[in-house]
């Protein structure tokens, strides 16, 4: 069976304006992206656009879940080949470190961004954004819990606890390294992170130094 020619192109098309939204929205923000500014970005037509999406809140919920699928390939699925238990997660906090550093997003990292500015916006895009922070939370408590389980943490260990201060170091880093990108902010998360998780750990010598 020949694979319709159109179809690939227009798979080609969609991925093309996902990931030029997923950009322009670090510097616009999710509600401020606009048809005109993927127009001009893309070099595409309006009604090419409504093909795909028929609505602004469409595209937006498109542009979560494409923003999604970059995070899983570039920050989970890395870290879930480190051995389990506390290396686990420290490669997951690692790899979002260098993510929401050295990815290529001229306004920072897309979700903490568009999270702060849904927080209060009541809607289908806000809900899915809250769904994404919880299963990234979710994640960081599974890869603890297994932690614990294997000895490698301390038995007492507040799981929930741990997952909030580690996002809490994360997001922090985020808007310090866009207000004040002088500091060495990957080496302040990257110590923040280690020297929480070395409090816990049974045997520090599984993490790097801080």
């Amino acid at each position: 069976m020949l694979t319709d020619g159109r179809l690939v192109r227009g798979d080609r098309t969609r991925t093309a304006v996902l990931d030029a939204a997923v950009t322009l929205a670090t510097e616009y923000g999710l509600a401020g992206l606009s048809l005109a500014q993927l127009v001009e970005t893309l070099g595409v037509s309006k009604s090419g656009l409504f093909a795909h999406w028929r609505s602004k809140e469409e595209r937006q919920l498109a542009t979560i879940e494409h923003a999604r699928a970059q995070f899983a390939a570039q920050v989970v699925a890395p870290a879930l080949a480190a051995p389990k238990g506390v290396r686990r997660v420290w490669a997951l906090h690692e790899h979002k470190i260098a993510y929401v550093i050295d990815v290529e997003l001229p306004g920072g990292c897309f979700f903490t961004n568009a999270q702060f500015e849904y927080d209060a916006r009541p809607g289908p895009v806000h809900d899915r954004l809250a769904a994404v922070l919880a299963e990234w939370l979710a994640l960081t408590e599974r890869l603890t819990a297994e932690a614990v389980t294997a000895g490698e943490l301390r038995a007492d260990t507040e799981i929930h606890q741990l997952a909030f201060e580690l996002n809490a170091i994360v997001t922090g880093l985020v808007h310090h390294s866009r207000l004040i990108p002088t500091d060495d902010v990957a080496a302040l998360g990257r110590a923040a992170v280690l020297h929480r998780l070395r409090a816990l750990c049974t045997d520090p010598s599984l993490l790097p130094e801080e």
